[in-house]
């Protein structure tokens, strides 16, 4: 019997802590698409940071969308009327269109996305909700007439 490698969830899946959400969401992953490759760093306490390596394509041929926990990388490659002159002996950089989806826990945030040197860089950052911060709950004895009291940490 093999064990079960969950490294392919962790790869595009940022923040989640929840392993229900991890294993649904394993169902879904298309394995055989590795296109375009992808890293995904921690740059900070809460912050990341996911590097595509889009070799090919201008800052206009790419689209970036977020919806509910879902971040969408589009390429689609403008029609170029020099290439269909071009005679190509090897083509090794793909230029092909490509879509790539990452979920997004929910505390996770797109900030923002810079474009240089044929890298895409889309940061990330963990925004807790104040309603979702730790809290301290003060303890009082037994039939005080202060009650209980809760305290932001």
């Amino acid at each position: 019997m093999r064990g079960f490698d969950i490294a392919p969830l962790l790869r595009s899946s940022i923040g989640f802590e929840n392993l229900n959400r991890l294993v649904e969401y394993a169902g879904r992953i298309d394995a055989g698409d590795s296109f375009p490759p992808y890293n995904i760093e921690k740059t900070g306490d809460g912050s990341y940071r996911i590097q595509m390596a889009v070799a090919g394509f201008a800052r206009e041929e790419l689209d970036l969308t977020v919806q509910e926990n879902t971040l969408l990388v589009t390429g689609q490659a403008a029609n170029d009327a020099d290439a269909q002159e071009r005679v190509y002996l090897h083509r090794g950089i793909a230029k092909r269109a490509f879509e790539r989806r990452f979920q997004l826990a929910d505390t996770i945030k797109v900030i923002g996305a810079s474009f240089e040197n044929g890298l895409l860089n889309i940061d990330l950052v963990r925004e807790i909700p104040e309603h979702k911060k730790p809290r301290k709950v003060e303890i009082f004895a037994a039939g005080s007439p202060d009650g209980l009291a809760i305290a932001a940490e």
